[in-house]
Parts: structure tokens; sequence; C-alpha cells
């Protein structure tokens, strides 16, 4: 037997890069989710679907564009009693004209596929945003813009914790700004740790997906949990919450992300 076969050196090349990307993803985390400094959070516009009026729409983008996501992090914190008084500062990145890898689906979702699909999608990044800006307190947010067409749904967004990258499929409209917002908050706070407060049926999950589960009546609800991101109107139905505005951060969520002494 080789102990020095290709085989093995590409087993064990691997090794090392998933320990190295392993160690830095932990001192991210540590980083990211100590709120002793505001963590920065780049939004890189992408033109999903090639058209020109996505184009378009990508090109009247600015900062401002986006000022509701610090505006909400902001409201939300000051319930919590965070160490740093501005949480986030939220920038508008260059557009990126390569789209990111997609994950894999179905039967050929493993475990190691995941993992294989991780390490592409860090690359994909570090290719597509050539900055000298530390990442270690900072999130990288992908958003894929689209033109609507009868109401065909888009893929589904995800956020990293390692890597603390966000890839956000959204609506290249001016009205579905602030719905896009929800998202790309939603996405991000995935990425410092937050969990999914929603069931198969993407309907909020009692308790921890309601944003006032102390209600009485429980229904209807009148504001929503951003990692449920729906407000509910009965046991079995909710609707989307129409901006930030009427979303809270939970104590379960709150805890999650390191704000550590969460109380409501």
């Amino acid at each position: 037997m080789k102990l020095f076969s290709f085989r093995n050196l590409r087993i064990l090349l691997l090794l090392i890069i998933f320990i190295t990307v392993a160690i830095y993803s932990k001192t991210q985390l540590l980083t990211s989710t100590a709120w002793l400094e505001p963590l920065q959070v780049s939004i890189y516009p992408i033109n999903g679907d090639n058209h020109p009026e996505t184009a378009r729409y990508i090109q009247k983008l600015d900062d401002k564009s986006f000022n509701d996501i610090d505006d909400f992090m902001l409201r939300e914190s000051k319930k919590f009693n965070i160490l740093e008084e501005i949480p986030i500062q939220t920038s508008l990145g260059s557009e990126v004209f390569v789209s990111p890898p997609p994950p894999p689906k179905g039967k050929s979702k493993s475990t190691l596929s995941i993992m294989l699909w991780s390490l592409k999608l860090r690359y994909w990044v570090w290719k597509n945003t050539p900055d000298n800006k530390p990442n270690l307190n900072r999130v990288r947010i992908f958003v894929l813009y689209y033109q609507a067409h009868d109401n065909q749904p888009l893929a589904h967004s995800l956020g990293l914790q390692k890597g603390l990258i966000g890839v956000v499929h959204a609506f290249a409209n001016k009205k579905q700004n602030k719905q896009n917002n929800i998202v790309i908050a939603h996405e991000l706070l995935h990425t410092v740790g937050a969990s999914d407060k929603y069931d198969s049926n993407n309907q909020p999950v009692f308790p921890d997906g309601y944003a006032d589960p102390n209600r009485n009546p429980r229904y209807p609800q009148y504001r929503a949990e951003i990692m449920s991101g729906h407000i509910p109107t009965s046991p079995t139905a909710s609707q989307m919450a129409k901006n930030l505005k009427r979303c809270i951060i939970g104590t379960k969520t709150a805890r999650e992300i390191n704000w550590a002494n969460a109380q409501n």
C-alpha cells in the first residue's frame, strides 16, 4: 500500500483546508458576536436575470436603500442593552457580475457535498470581492435581483455563520425594497447565529416565532418575529410583514446572536 499516493495526499490537503477554514470561522464567530464594535455589513448586488430593467434598478441603489436594516437593528438592540451602541453599519458594495455557485439539491445533498459547496462559495466570495477590508467583523451579503414574472417564486435565500456570507434572492422593484430588506436582515442574523422560527409550511412556530406570544387573544398578531418574517393571523395562516417596522427580534433570537442579557 502506498502511503503517499495521490489519493491520500488529496485527502490530507482537504483535511488541512477544512481545519484551517474551521479555525478561521471560529475566530470570525467570536469576533462578529462580541458586539464590541459595529458589525460591518457589505451588500453586493447581482443582476440575477441579466434583464436591462434589473440593471437599471441596481444602478439606482445606494447606501440609503438599506438604511431601515440599520434602523431596525439599532431599535431592537436598545431592548437588550448590548455593549455596542450601534450594532451594524450597512453599506452598498460594488456590483458583482458572476452568480455564486448554487447549493446542492435533492439526491446530491450530502454532508460532504455541502462542505465542498461551502468551500466553493467562500472561494467565489474571495475571488469576487477583492479588497483589503478585514473580514473577521464583516458580513458580505450578495443580493441577486430579478424581475417578477407571473408570481414566480424566488429561490431560497441563505445565510452562513461559517464565513459570514449571505446569498439573497430579491425582486428588482422599488415597491419591494422594504420586504427585500426583511429578507436581508433575516439572512444577516443567520450569519451571527440566529435560527429559523418557522415550520415546514413556512408558518411561525409558537412561541419563539411569534412577536407577541403572550397576547390575549393570541390572534391576530400585529408584528413578526424577524426569524419567521410572517405575522400569524390564525394557528395555520400568516402573512409576510410589509416592512421592518413591523418586525422585532425575540428573546430566543437575541440569545442566539449573543445579546446575552436578552429579556422581554
